[in-house]
């Protein structure tokens, strides 16, 4: 067998090595210990090799010894045995704590040669092992990861980021929710009114006078309307509303905030089979909603007392805008949340509140409807007679102060008051400022009755004029100078025979009686609007006010002023404040009396039933101005009387002619006051007549029986 080369061999790393050894000395250039043989190759692991390479040549040397060794047990080496005796049985053994990684060298492949024979070795005592020489311990390899520690991080990290998911979906679903929801939900938000049904008038019967029927609006959406031209053309004729004014809604406009309008009101107060058929032609972003409409089922009846609503049925003038508060109630509303685009339907379980309407409460008047239609008709019908620009009639119940009639004229339809003027609307008995005249007669002979500075037997001479101050005022029955009682002053309307008495009276006190008959200030009835006149404070009195004043002018009075004078007169000189409203019932039904009207003592009861005596005259004197207002069975007192109309304190053309009067005389029931604006006349031909009908129907209506004895026999110039 030819001898191995000396020739120095280089490891892995590429560094020279010398030869190795195989007695287990050092190498004199490295100072490591020699390994000879198959141990030393085994135990040699050579640098920059890495554990799986040393475990593929353990694996390939496995494979190579076991093809060399027939016997699978048992190695080939025949000094292994040795080798593991001076080795101290490290050779071949591994360590028991810590496996050290071994490459093992393949020698080079010598020729084959026949093996020695195998020799038994002797028995013999082993020798003492040579003392060991310290070796360097192989380097240790590269700590691994621990796979357990990184399942735990990945397992920690991963639970974590599940955890801050699922608290941020908590935050989101619980706590933010509500934000993100509401922040869209304006854009979403559908709003519809409810009305609140408004109360209605009656009249003191509950017969209706206005009311409200269940009727529909028609609204546009002018964000879902394709075609708005076409859209108002078909609308047309339908709402009788101009095809340019309905496209000029229908156009998309923004509302503050940038949002766009998603209604607008097209018409109020449609019939229901209108709004139907609005509905069948099924235009885009048309639709149409309950709503109410008011029905004044008389028309023209009371109209100017009762007055209108605009089509959102708020009140704007007579009754309906004085307790519009009580009679509107409160409209509800329905919120509720859609969908957006095309498919704008209410969106189930999305958001939505109802705020129910609150009905408001309907009045009761002291009105008796069939009063009111025949006093109304008398009055429109006179006035037409005599060419009259304005008038008024008041019927008033004696010891209540109820109004049971109130007319005007002219009037119209309250059912359509935009086709009116503003003139015919006005409710004249409380706005109708005039100088009453002569029928003011009746409070100068009342206040110097009670003062006790005539009697009814004092007789007067009364010249035919008189002057006061630059005036001089002259009688329409001259007298001449005679002695003249005070029914016969009262029957022929003196104005000397006044101002005689007026001047025994003097002026504070005819001031105050003035006062307490309820002049220069409104009575309170109820009307909006409601005049209070002026009376002429003593400061700006003239000597021709002396005059004046007595007998009705120099006064700014309303015809309901001077009809509640006449009714203190009738109620036993006692003044109660006209009212117009009985009761008020609520929303359930429930009756509510309103405050008592103020009253106040003005004359005693024998003072106020000696005046009514003294105005029976008006009625029964021949020559009397008063005669055309008799009513045929019935003792009527009462008082002509011929003023002027005053616009902002200025007299206007013509004349207001007036009557008002008392039946029966003896017990009234009833005053009635009757003022005519026109051309030119005098109470007793323009007012009486009129008077005279509407007291006869009164009378008749509430069937009150006739008088029971003749009026007194009157002496106008006692012997």
């Amino acid at each position: 067998m030819p001898p191995r080369s000396e020739e120095p061999r280089r490891d892995a790393t590429g560094s020279r090595r010398g030869p190795s050894r195989g007695d287990g000395t050092a190498d004199p250039r490295t100072g490591e210990p020699g390994v000879g043989g198959i141990s030393g190759a085994r135990a040699y692991t050579p640098r920059g090799r890495t554990i799986g390479e040393d475990r593929l040549g353990d694996a390939r040397a496995a494979r190579a010894e076991q093809r060399r060794t027939p016997r699978g047990g048992r190695s080939g080496d025949p000094f292994r045995p040795a080798l593991q005796v001076l080795d101290g049985g490290r050779t071949g053994r591994r360590e028991p704590t810590r496996r050290t990684p071994v490459v093992r060298t393949v020698p080079e492949r010598a020729p084959r040669e026949d093996p020695p024979p195998r020799r038994r070795p002797a028995r013999s005592t082993p020798a003492r092992p040579a003392a060991r020489r310290p070796s360097r311990k192989p380097p240790k390899p590269p700590r691994l990861a621990d796979p357990g520690r990184r399942l735990r991080l990945g397992t920690a990290l991963a639970l974590t980021l599940f955890a801050v998911i699922g608290i941020r979906l908590v935050v989101l679903q619980a706590v933010e929710s509500p934000a993100y929801a509401d922040a869209g939900l304006p854009d979403r938000l559908r709003t519809v009114v409810l009305p609140a049904p408004r109360g209605a008038i009656y009249d003191r019967d509950g017969a209706a006078l206005a009311h409200s029927i269940e009727a529909r609006y028609v609204y546009a959406d002018p964000t879902l309307v394709k075609d708005p031209q076409a859209t108002a053309r078909a609308l047309s004729p339908l709402l009788g509303i101009p095809a340019s004014d309905l496209a000029e809604k229908m156009k998309q406009r923004m509302l503050p905030g940038g949002i766009p309008s998603r209604f607008e009101y097209l018409a109020r107060g449609v019939d229901v089979g209108r709004a139907r058929q609005i509905m069948a032609l099924e235009l885009p972003g048309i639709n149409a909603h309950r709503d109410e409409r008011r029905e004044v089922p008389g028309g023209d009846l009371a109209a100017n007392l009762i007055g209108f609503t605009s089509a959102d049925m708020n009140g704007l003038e007579g009754l309906e805008a004085r307790y519009d508060d009580l009679l509107a109630g409160k409209d509800g509303q329905r919120r509720y949340e859609v969908g957006l685009g095309d498919l704008a339907a209410p969106i189930p379980g999305g958001f939505s509140e109802t705020t129910k309407a609150k009905p408001g409460s309907s009045l009761k008047l002291t009105l008796d409807r069939d009063l009111q239609f025949v006093v109304q008709g008398l009055l429109a019908k006179r006035m037409e007679k005599v060419k009259g620009s304005t008038g008024a009639a008041i019927v008033l119940e004696v010891g209540t102060g109820e109004v049971l009639a109130q007319a005007a004229y002219p009037t119209y339809n309250a059912a359509n008051p935009l086709n009116s003027e503003p003139a015919d609307r006005e409710d004249v008995a409380t706005g109708f400022v005039v100088d009453p005249g002569s029928v003011h007669k009746a409070i100068t002979f009342g206040a110097a009755l009670q003062e006790g500075v005539i009697t009814p037997d004092t007789t007067l001479p009364i010249a035919n004029a008189v002057r006061k101050g630059d005036t001089w005022f002259e009688d329409t029955h001259p007298a001449g100078g005679k002695r003249m009682s005070l029914a016969g002053m009262m029957a022929y309307s003196s104005n000397v025979g006044t101002i005689a008495i007026a001047d025994k009276l003097g002026r504070d006190r005819l001031i105050d009686y003035q006062k307490r008959f309820g002049l220069g200030e409104a009575t309170g009835v109820g009307m909006p609007g409601e005049a209070t006149g002026r009376l002429l404070p003593a400061e700006e009195w003239s000597d021709s006010s002396r005059g004046s004043v007595p007998i009705g002018h120099s006064v700014d009075a309303t015809p309901l002023q001077m009809a509640a004078a006449y009714a203190t007169i009738a109620n036993n000189g006692t003044y109660v404040a006209p009212r117009l409203v009985k009761e008020i019932i609520g929303p359930d039904g429930k009756r509510t009396k309103p405050e008592a009207p103020p009253t106040r003592s003005v004359l005693s009861p024998d003072t106020a039933a000696e005046l009514r005596t003294i105005l029976e005259a008006v009625t029964t004197v021949d020559h009397a101005t008063g005669l055309a207002a008799a009513v045929p069975g019935y003792r009527v007192a009462g008082k002509t009387g011929t003023g002027w109309r005053l616009v902002e304190g200025r007299k206007q053309p013509g004349e207001v002619a007036s009557f008002i009067g008392m039946a029966p005389a003896e017990k009234p029931r009833y005053v009635i006051a009757v003022f005519a604006h026109t051309p030119g006349g005098g109470g007793g031909d323009i007012a009486a007549p009129a008077f005279r009908d509407m007291m006869q129907f009164a009378l008749r209506h509430d069937r009150v029986p006739p008088s029971s004895a003749a009026a007194p026999k009157f002496e106008v110039f006692p012997r």
